[in-house]
């Protein structure tokens, strides 16, 4: 008799559960990041030449660009086309000290506390008009600071557990109840944690069980976001594609936190474009400065940074892309849509993207034997078509 095969446990993922996710506009003062919000939000945002001009964080959702959800469009010729969205909320400047209260400092750092991920602003121009808070241009200083303001929040946030659970911890001593080691096993994972961070590492750069996750992402910790580094260069330096303090950036990326996604753009050049005052402008625009946006790029970037994708349903009323969770099952995606086709979910025909594409039409694919048809446990993949088959006496297609 064959041994049975063992379940392989399923990776947890670190950061807040959900689909509403938000990434939010972190940097030292006067780095270009309300220049970036107003840009991509395409909406008016304080940008006055000194610190602390954003106060409140502003938000603003940016539609996740997709080509797919475009040839889904021009073929379904649906009355509306509805894309993922981002949320993205600007926050206003970090400086030194901002962990110990310094400027706003605690204000600033409970507002990316409620975010699930970061775009960090990095300073990569010279502007003698724009003053530098630190006093002149150094985008590894600059690094330093936010990433060490971020690191000694974490390590001020869990001292604190640690301090106000280490007496009840010590007088459970050996033994006890089922409850008692959950306690004791969190508390262990927290100061294993605290030793992390203080030893100069972001939490999200480190090998957790996912029992640690579990304790982890109560704790809401800054250095456990995702972060994507976008280097603010000026408009010549961003048309010439060439520019000095890009490699300076990316070698501290690679030394501090490599694999992390370094992203050039110029604030000046979205401005502008973004003023155009109709779309042939804009093309005219790129066209005369042989340039394209980042945006799109960065949007993306961070969309896929918090671990989200979308899947798409297609009828003759809608085309839409809808945001989940990679990795999601069907159920979690159908949630994504409403609550009962969740809880009623039967069964969900899949066509991939590549496959439609290739076949041209729905009937063709069909005719090819590549409708797929899944339980509701399965995995649903980025850029799935589905039919969501569910017994509250409809489908929602």
């Amino acid at each position: 008799m064959a041994p049975k095969k063992q379940a392989v446990e399923e990776k947890l993922q670190l950061g807040r559960p959900g689909n509403n996710l938000k990434i939010g506009v972190v940097g030292l003062p006067n780095v270009g990041k309300s220049t970036f919000f107003g840009a991509i939000a395409t909406v008016e945002a304080s940008a006055e030449n000194y610190p602390f001009c954003t106060i409140d964080p502003q938000e603003s959702r940016v539609a996740v660009p997709d080509d797919r959800l475009d040839w889904l469009y021009e073929k379904y010729k649906p009355s509306s086309k509805i894309p993922a969205y981002l949320t993205v909320f600007d926050i206003a400047g970090l400086v030194k000290g901002a962990s110990e209260g310094a400027g706003l400092g605690n204000a600033f750092l409970s507002h990316i506390s409620a975010v699930d991920g970061i775009f960090h602003v990095v300073r990569a121009f010279n502007d003698p008009d724009v003053v530098h808070v630190e006093g002149e241009v150094d985008p590894s200083r600059d690094l330093d600071i936010i990433h060490r303001e971020l690191r000694l929040k974490d390590i001020a946030m869990l001292n604190k557990y640690i301090e106000a659970n280490e007496r009840n911890i010590e007088r459970m001593g050996t033994g006890g109840s089922v409850e008692d080691k959950k306690k004791k096993d969190e508390f262990a994972i927290i100061i294993k944690v605290r030793d992390w961070v203080a030893g100069d590492k972001d939490v999200r750069k480190g090998q957790w069980s996912n029992k640690e996750i579990e304790v982890l992402n109560q704790q809401g910790l800054l250095t456990a976001k995702p972060v994507t580094y976008l280097a603010n260069v000026s408009e010549k330096d961003y048309v010439r594609k060439k520019n000095k303090y890009l490699p300076v950036i990316k070698k501290w990326i690679d030394e501090n936190n490599p694999g992390d996604k370094l992203i050039p753009f110029s604030g000046v050049f979205e401005t502008t474009l973004a003023g155009m005052p109709d779309e042939n402008s804009k093309v005219a625009y790129l066209e005369e400065n042989k340039a394209t946006s980042a945006f799109p790029k960065i949007i993306t970037t961070g969309y896929e940074s918090l671990n989200l994708m979308h899947f798409f349903t297609a009828g003759e009323k809608e085309v839409r892309a809808w945001t989940c969770r990679k990795g999601a099952k069907m159920t979690e995606a159908a949630r994504s849509i409403h609550n009962e086709i969740a809880d009623s979910l039967i069964q969900v025909d899949v066509m991939k993207f590549v496959d439609l594409k290739a076949a041209g039409s729905e009937a063709d694919l069909k005719a090819a034997g590549k409708l797929l048809i899944r339980g509701k446990d399965a995995i649903i993949d980025d850029g799935d078509v589905v039919y969501f088959r569910s017994g509250m006496g409809r489908a929602k297609k």
